[in-house]
């Protein structure tokens, strides 16, 4: 039997393997706090271990380790995720935060990110509502393996490719990964002109509150006051 922490190495690797995570969504996103994936329904409330696969539903999940060999100090460090009773399945969490100690204990650390933390980045800042779900679809296409020290489990079966997705599991309900948001379509070009106006009178707005000319970006004049000019020193 592994310990713990080998466990959740050996967990995780070998459900990439199985090409497990392919189109998985990132279901929670919390700036500057955490993104959680690993859950093929996409709803936080599923996903088994690799030992499932190899000895059933009694081998879902796994014991979570109790002293964990790193910490959560710093952004990009991977942990699988505790299920609320100190077990381990197959979805994982990386960090987008510092010194998160509280995490500590909770959810067992196995590595870090070491490449990609721009992604990492974008990830953090996407829009989600207020259940932490990203507006637009972000997903696991594929995962490859780039060292695995680990033997494979007896039994264990290894696709010779990615599957393809389901309608399943692209069926999110949100805005597809691969849709291009464009608030344009559909506008004739009166309204697009008069759009990009508004964009431009708000953006001019802000500069004016960020100089102090504007106590706010949204205040209006009385409705007596035709324009507000303010004059450059140099020329008056």
């Amino acid at each position: 039997m592994l310990v713990p922490f080998l466990t959740a190495c050996l967990n995780f690797l070998k459900l990439c393997k199985v090409k497990y995570y392919n189109y998985c969504l990132i279901h929670n996103v919390q700036r500057d706090f955490i993104i959680q994936t690993g859950d093929p329904m996409g709803t936080g409330r599923g996903g088994e271990s690799i030992f499932c696969q190899l000895y059933g539903d009694q081998a879902r999940f796994f014991e979570a380790e109790k002293v964990p060999r790193i910490k959560h100090k710093k952004k990009g460090t991977v942990s699988m995720v505790n299920n609320g009773n100190d077990q381990h399945g197959s979805q994982f969490l990386i960090t987008t935060g510092e010194n998160l100690d509280y995490l500590d204990g909770v959810h067992t650390v196995f590595g870090e990110v070491t490449e990609g933390m721009d992604v990492l980045k974008t990830i953090n800042e996407t829009f989600v509502d207020k259940d932490f779900i990203p507006y637009q679809d972000i997903r696991i296409n594929h995962t490859v393996i780039l060292d695995d020290p680990f033997e494979d489990p007896p039994g264990l079966s290894v696709p010779d490719c990615s599957p393809e997705p389901t309608k399943e599991q692209l069926d999110s309900g949100r805005i597809g990964a691969d849709e291009e948001i464009d608030d344009m379509k559909g506008r004739s070009a009166d309204e697009i002109e008069e759009v990009q106006a508004e964009k431009e009178a708000k953006t001019r707005a802000i500069l004016l509150e960020m100089v102090g000319d504007l106590p706010d970006a949204e205040v209006k004049p009385p409705e007596n006051v035709l324009f507000v000019c303010k004059l450059n020193p140099v020329t008056t």
